[in-house]
């Protein structure tokens, strides 16, 4: 499940400058018994089987360093966001343990230093979280990004959603790329793209506003998008009334 995406694109770049190491270990390297199992039944009954904590313990020991944190991939932990992944790709040493199964004894939540939940549903186990928080916080670390730029442009990383992006053609299907985008005018543009994040940001996810550190600026922006908008809900009113 690691060697696919570990070896793709961003990842595999910044492993080969060696910005970042990543290490996938098995837990039955940390088992004893001649069929290497990490799994047992449920104490009390019930469906499923679940991890051992002996492997989990184990593998804690042998793979901690003085500046270690390590993170326990459940749903039932902290909610993952960009906030945390710029704090992960500021630790030196991360160590991620991924649950299978019915989950895992409850004991193994003691060597966590954090419980992270990728969101609110249910995967096959801890691997595709421990990817995607992999990703998030990989690619925020110095020297990874072709630009530098990059990174901060991105949705969240400013406290909005990201503006629109367009390519060629400049039409499409009848479908056009706005003409500022077609100016030259760099002011206008940068206006633009503000406007449309903070518009997008709205309309899709107006609690990340509440957070946001907003402009002077932003904040005229707001009051223009939502003018508008109020002044369109009023045309459309009155057109049913005539109706």
């Amino acid at each position: 499940m690691f060697a696919g995406p570990l070896d793709q694109s961003i990842l595999r770049r910044a492993q080969e400058k060696h910005l970042v190491e990543i290490r996938v270990h098995d837990l039955r390297d940390w088992t004893h018994d001649r069929h290497r199992v990490v799994d047992d039944v449920p104490y009390g009954g019930g469906a499923g089987m679940v991890l051992k904590p002996e492997p989990f313990f184990e593998a804690v020991d042998a793979l901690r360093q003085d500046e270690s944190q390590v993170l326990l991939l459940t749903p039932q932990g902290e909610r993952f966001n960009h906030a945390m992944a710029c704090r992960l790709a500021e630790m030196r040493h991360l160590i991620f343990l991924c649950g299978r199964y019915e989950g895992f004894d409850e004991r193994v939540r003691t060597l966590a230093d954090r419980e992270v939940s990728i969101g609110d549903y249910v995967v096959s186990g801890g691997e595709l979280p421990a990817l995607v928080l992999i990703d998030a916080t990989v690619r925020l670390i110095p020297g990874v990004l072709g630009d530098e730029d990059s990174a901060g442009q991105d949705s969240f990383a400013g406290g909005l959603l990201d503006h629109p992006q367009y390519t060629r053609p400049p039409v499409y299907r009848e479908l056009r790329v706005p003409e500022v985008l077609l100016s030259g005018d760099h002011k206008q543009i940068r206006r633009w793209r503000r406007k449309e994040a903070l518009h997008r940001t709205l309309r899709r996810r107006p609690d990340l506003l509440d957070r946001a550190i907003l402009s002077v600026e932003d904040q005229g922006l707001l009051s223009e998008i939502r003018t508008k908008e109020e002044g369109e809900m009023s045309n459309t009113g009155r057109g049913h009334e005539h109706r």
